[in-house]
């Protein structure tokens, strides 16, 4: 269940991080809003988890879902680069919470 909460959390992060871009430094309260509340489900779910988990391994995780989905929401919706050398690092990211879930 802890594995659950903590990739929740990390889904979570994606929408606060989105969510910040969007405020234009906090002058547009609708996303605002929807900042402090994805962040606030994220460290409450990563919180959880942590009783549980390692956390490094904890915190890896979801420092690492939330990097790769903030770049692949950024590519996919915001124009940023699709260079080839990023995908390969974003994939690198990925492998790593992969590997890390199997030996934590």
């Amino acid at each position: 269940m802890a594995w659950a909460m903590l990739i929740i959390a990390g889904f979570a992060e994606i929408g606060g991080v989105i969510s910040l871009k969007l405020t234009e430094g906090f002058t547009k309260w609708k996303p605002t809003v929807a900042c402090l509340i994805f962040a606030s489900i994220s460290f409450y779910l990563l919180s959880t988890a942590v009783q549980t988990l390692p956390v490094g391994t904890a915190y890896a995780v979801w420092t690492g879902i939330g990097s790769a989905g903030s770049v692949l929401v950024g590519m996919l919706f915001f124009k940023e680069s699709r260079d080839r050398k990023r995908i390969l690092f974003i994939t690198g990211i990925v492998i790593s919470i992969v590997g890390l879930k199997f030996i934590a």
